[in-house]
């Protein structure tokens, strides 16, 4: 089959370029529509395999690509490192079912250095009417074209020409210098470890878990926005990593020191008092900052359970959940930390609560896990 492939541009600038890879000619129509709703996006080829894909990459320049997962002649698993290599700085977006087989090879694929995940409807006809789905398709697409770019010491997405009804790419979210809270350097008693996530949040967790190791004096609870299904899987991503006991939140289980518990897709994850213990709880609350799980909910139920004996950690992500939460947080005299900009994916969650003056520290990624061991040493002692 002759791959649908545009002419390529010049590099650099302009629209993102994208290329959607799917066996399901309906289904690259109604992607390519989606994507092309957003003026900062271009849909440059469109083809049915991974080796079409491996082929068309050679004559195109591409920042992203959407990969199917399950498809004829070279599936999107075995065709991900060979376009990493024919491209570097590409970004990989693997696109599967919402199934635990999906999802499974959806992790997998974030292991072998695809960018990220995005779950599909089952039906064609959820695909053209998702709202959630088209909106995480933008997003995800222009936050890892932006990625592409920098990797490639490229402009970011902008007006392709002067007079072009393209509209320059947004001012920066948090244009203001981060002011730190004036203590310590370190977190003092704790007895709580939470972490949110978003956008490149699971191998930013991977990466702070790796580091940090086995926590023992204290539960860990983590937020990651993510589907039903990928959440039971990434909490076995996060018990390899980390060495501990993960799985996904059960309602009315004991939080004990120990463990790690996921919020599961959908469901909003809290912690309260019960009797001399705590308890994680459930629940199908209405969506806060278009998410469930959210990271909100969580961080306003460990203030209210823990105080101040809570080091917090916001780790790339768009948008700004987990701001309200983290400021009840520090009222409560507890600690909250995030990842700096350079290294996040989108410095959409922890520039929120950096620029809001709640951290007190801001981290790359790559010290923030030998961080929190510092501190939850120093707290030991």
């Amino acid at each position: 089959m002759r791959p649908e492939t545009k002419p390529a541009v010049a590099t650099g600038g302009g629209p993102y370029r994208v290329m959607v890879v799917d066996d399901s000619a309906v289904i690259r129509g109604l992607l390519t529509k989606t994507l092309e709703t957003d003026a900062e996006i271009k849909v440059m080829s469109t083809v049915g395999n991974g080796q079409a894909a491996v082929d068309a990459l050679k004559r195109t320049d591409i920042d992203v690509i959407v990969l199917d997962i399950e498809m004829p002649v070279m599936d999107g698993l075995t065709a991900l490192p060979k376009l990493l290599e024919a491209r570097p700085g590409v970004q990989v977006i693997m696109a599967s079912t919402l199934t635990l087989k999906g999802a499974s090879v959806s992790m997998k694929a974030l292991s072998l250095g695809a960018a990220d995940y995005l779950p599909k409807p089952t039906t064609t006809t959820g695909i053209s009417t998702a709202g959630d789905f088209k909106r995480d398709l933008v997003e995800k697409v222009k936050s890892w074209g932006l990625v592409a770019r920098r990797k490639r010491g490229l402009p970011p997405g902008s007006a392709a020409a002067p007079g072009s009804n393209i509209p320059p790419p947004p001012k920066k979210l948090y244009p203001g210098a981060v002011t730190l809270r004036p203590q310590a350097v370190l977190p003092g008693k704790v007895d709580c470890l939470a972490i949110g996530s978003s956008t490149g949040g699971p191998q930013a967790l991977f990466a702070v878990f790796r580091a940090l190791g086995r926590v023992e004096r204290m539960p860990v609870f983590v937020t990651q926005h993510m589907p039903a299904t990928f959440t039971t899987i990434l909490a076995e991503h996060l018990a390899q990593a980390s060495g501990m006991p993960a799985a996904e939140a059960k309602d009315g289980e004991a939080a004990v020191p120990g463990r790690i518990y996921v919020a599961p897709g959908d469901f909003h994850m809290t912690v309260e008092g019960q009797g001399a213990g705590l308890v994680v709880r459930l629940n199908k609350n209405p969506p806060e900052n278009f998410c469930r799980p959210a990271v909100d909910p969580m961080l306003r139920s460990i203030a209210k359970a823990y105080g101040n004996r809570t080091l917090f950690v916001m780790l790339t992500g768009m948008g700004q959940d987990g701001l309200k939460g983290a400021r009840e947080l520090v009222n409560a005299g507890s600690t909250v930390i995030a990842q700096d900009e350079a290294s996040s994916v989108v410095w959409g969650m922890p520039g929120a609560v950096a620029s809001a003056g709640l951290c007190t520290a801001v981290l790359p990624l790559n010290e923030i896990g030998a961080y929190v061991k510092k501190a939850l040493m120093r707290s030991a002692a």
